[in-house]
C-alpha cells in the first residue's frame, strides 16, 4: 500500500471513529507500527490530524460538524469547507483557509468528498443542517453540474473551480492555471527548446486550462503545436497496465526525437517518467527538459524538477476572505478572484 493510500485510510478511519491507535491500525493494514507512526506525523505536519500518545485524533477543524453558536456579523461565524481530498494539492488550501478563518474569528468545518458527488452533497446537507453561515467548496462533479449550489440558501464560493460561471450567485477563487502553463512553455523555449510537448492527466479538473496555456505559450514564442507532441493519460490509477502503456508511448516518442521538452501535469507522472527515460538511455535535462505542474513533490525527485507552483495557501486565504465579505455585505458586487502561480526553476529544465 502506497503512502497516499495509507494517508487516505487514516483520515477515513478518523472521520468514522474520531480516534485511531497506531498499533491496531498497523496490524489492520499489515504494515509496521513505525510506518503508521510516520504517516501520522506527516499528516500532523499538514494540520490534518492531531498526534496523541499511541495514536491520533482529528484536529478541531476536521471534526464532524456540531451545532454552531448563533451567527454574528463578525466573530462567531461558521464556514464549511468541502474539498475532494486532503492528501494532494488541497492540504495547503486547507491550511490557508484555516489561517484566514482563525484570523477573523471564524470557525471552519472541513469535509472531504473523496471525489464522490453523492458524498459531497451529503456532507454539504449535513453542514447546512447544522446552520453554517457560508460554504466554500471545490465540487467534484462534472463541469456544469453545480446548479444545486444555488439552492442551498447560504452564501457560497467555489475554490479552484471555474465551472460555476453560469450558476446564479457563484463567486470563485482560483489559480490562473493557463498563466502557469504559459510560464512553463516560455521558460522551456527561452532555454533553447523548440519541440515542446505536453503530457496531461485526463481526469484532472485543470487539464483544459493547462492545455490552453500550453497552446498560448507556444504561439507567443512562434513555435508549432502539432498533435504529435500532445499526450494524455486516460487510464486511471486502478488500471496500471494501460497506464504503463501510455507512459511508455510517451517515452518512445522522446526516444524517437519527436520532442526535447515537456510540460507534465502533474508531479507524480513527471517523477514516474524519470526511471523510464533512464532505462531507454535518455537523460534529463539533456535529452528531455521537464517542467512539472503542481509542485507538490517535484523538488524531491532524484533530478529536482522545475515546476509550476499554484498559490494553494493564498487560494485558501482569499476564499475565506471573499466569503466573509459576502456574508457581511450580501449586496456587494460578485467577484471572481484569479491568483497567479509561480515557476520554481530547478535542475530538470536547464
Amino acid at each position: 500500500m502506497h503512502a497516499e493510500d495509507r494517508h487516505r485510510a487514516i483520515l477515513r478511519r478518523l472521520r468514522e471513529r474520531g480516534s485511531l491507535r497506531v498499533t491496531d491500525f498497523a496490524e489492520e493494514l499489515k504494515v509496521s507500527a513505525v510506518t503508521v507512526r510516520r504517516d501520522v506525523e506527516a499528516l500532523a505536519e499538514r494540520g490534518l490530524v492531531a498526534r496523541v500518545h499511541g495514536g491520533a485524533l482529528l484536529p478541531e477543524t476536521a471534526t464532524a460538524p456540531s451545532p454552531p453558536p448563533p451567527a454574528a456579523p463578525g466573530p462567531g461565524l461558521v464556514f464549511g469547507l468541502v474539498v475532494p481530498a486532503a492528501d494532494y494539492y488541497y492540504p495547503e488550501v486547507i491550511k490557508g483557509a484555516g489561517e484566514a478563518a482563525a484570523a477573523r474569528g471564524i470557525r471552519l468545518v472541513l469535509g472531504i468528498s473523496q471525489y464522490r458527488p453523492a458524498e459531497e452533497r451529503a456532507q454539504v446537507r449535513q453542514l447546512i443542517g447544522h446552520g453554517i453561515d457560508g460554504l466554500l467548496i471545490a465540487p467534484c462533479g462534472p463541469a456544469g453540474d453545480q446548479d444545486w449550489l444555488a439552492a442551498l440558501g447560504v452564501p457560497f464560493a467555489l475554490v479552484e473551480r471555474r465551472s460555476g460561471d453560469d450558476v446564479p450567485g457563484a463567486e470563485r477563487v482560483v489559480t490562473d492555471h493557463a498563466y502557469g502553463a504559459r510560464l512553463a512553455v516560455r521558460h522551456l523555449a527561452r532555454s533553447g527548446r523548440e519541440r515542446i510537448g505536453l503530457l496531461l492527466r485526463a481526469d484532472s479538473p485543470h487539464s483544459t486550462l493547462v492545455e490552453e496555456g500550453y497552446e498560448a505559450g507556444l504561439a507567443s514564442q512562434g513555435l508549432p503545436a502539432p498533435d504529435a507532441l500532445r499526450f494524455t493519460i486516460t487510464a486511471p490509477e486502478t488500471d496500471p497496465v494501460r497506464r504503463d502503456t501510455q507512459l511508455d508511448d510517451f517515452v518512445a516518442a522522446v526516444g524517437a526525437g519527436l520532442l526535447n521538452a515537456v510540460l507534465v501535469h502533474n508531479d507524480h507522472d513527471a517523477i514516474v517518467l524519470l526511471p523510464r527515460l533512464r532505462a531507454r538511455g535518455l537523460s534529463v535535462p539533456g535529452d528531455l527538459a521537464i517542467v512539472a505542474y503542481d509542485d507538490e513533490v517535484a523538488a524531491l525527485a532524484d533530478v529536482p524538477l522545475t515546476a509550476v507552483a499554484p498559490p494553494k495557501r493564498a487560494v485558501g486565504v482569499a476564499a475565506v476572505d471573499l466569503l466573509a465579505l459576502r456574508v457581511g455585505d450580501p449586496g456587494r458586487a460578485r467577484h471572481h478572484v484569479s491568483i497567479l502561480p509561480e515557476l520554481k526553476i530547478r535542475a530538470s529544465s536547464s
